[in-house]
């Protein structure tokens, strides 16, 4: 491999040919307890199967990916964790941290200056981590920058720990919510957590490039069309849907409002496609439901469900 481990932990900072030797280093040896740099206790079996976004020969096909295969059912993902519930942490705090910790990484991301893919994995990894863990033992102030360092190695555009620190500290020093307090160190043993979190499947597929596909096939792709459709898929993300559905179906759906709101006629068009339309019509009325109901929610309300969950400031 010409790389040892050591060597790996050291440089998975600065090169995203290191982050994937890294992984493939534990996926070649048999499982051990391991203490690189920093401490940190890794314990790592032969048998987990490790997916990168990267490489075109595992991420070739949505309805056989690891992607696919991870769907769930709404009302699997409306799960509150028993150590969550334990503190008071309802349904409802649930999906309003999970929608702040998104809004988080989309702040964070501009200023590191990574491309919409990596927000976007970024942000599908903190929702994934959040069907298997607390927020109890999965503190979301550090696993949202984690999600997008791991996130941008995933996608080939890393972007280093220390930066990511640097404006943490610089953008949120405000003291209700405590962001600044965690450092590179934490960052990493985090990224550790969350790939064991995520039993190491990275393979996010996005309904970006199904949207361009299928805005050109309807002939919708004039620029109010595009922009109104890119920046609905965009809040899609604040939501679990990437969860649940199919990467198409959201896109979908995001066509059908803005043809709706632009007035263009796609009866015909979506009829040609044979899809299930009430399912994007029922996509649809959660991404409508979202706008409505998101207006409501302030910072005083996240701040009143993150300190249920009593953590370590």
């Amino acid at each position: 491999m010409g790389l040892s481990l050591h060597e790996a932990v050291e440089d998975r900072e600065t090169s995203p040919l290191a982050s994937q030797h890294f992984l493939l280093y534990f996926f070649n040896h048999q499982t051990r307890n391991l203490e690189p740099s920093g401490n940190i206790d890794i314990k790592v079996s032969i048998s987990l199967r490790i997916f990168l976004v990267s490489d075109p020969n595992m991420a070739a096909n949505f309805w056989t990916s690891s992607h696919c295969k991870q769907l769930l059912d709404q009302e699997e993902v409306d799960v509150v964790p028993p150590l969550d519930k334990e503190k008071g942490i309802t349904l409802e705090d649930f999906k309003h941290i999970k929608m702040h910790m998104a809004n988080y990484i989309w702040k964070l991301a501009q200023h590191v200056k990574v491309r919409q893919r990596v927000v976007a994995t970024a942000v599908t990894y903190m929702r994934r981590v959040y069907t298997r863990k607390s927020m109890t033992e999965y503190d979301p102030r550090l696993v949202a920058p984690t999600c997008l360092y791991l996130a941008s190695k995933a996608e080939e555009s890393t972007v280093q720990a220390r930066l990511l620190v640097f404006y943490i500290k610089k953008l949120y020093t405000d003291e209700k919510y405590r962001y600044d307090r965690y450092e590179i160190k934490d960052i990493l043993e985090m990224e550790m957590k969350i790939l064991e979190a995520l039993n190491y499947y990275l393979v996010v597929f996005h309904p970006y490039r199904a949207l361009s596909q299928l805005l050109q096939d309807a002939s919708l792709n004039d620029i109010s069309m595009t922009q109104l459709t890119w920046g609905l898929l965009n809040d899609t993300y604040r939501m679990d849907l990437i969860l649940v559905h199919a990467p198409h179906l959201i896109a979908l759906a995001c066509i059908y409002i803005a043809s709706v709101l632009r007035e263009k006629d796609t009866t015909a068009w979506f009829e040609e496609l044979r899809v299930d339309m009430n399912v994007v019509k029922n996509i649809s009325m959660e991404i409508l439901d979202f706008y409505e109901n998101q207006r409501m929610i302030g910072d005083d309300r996240i701040i009143a469900a993150l300190s249920k969950l009593n953590l370590k400031p």
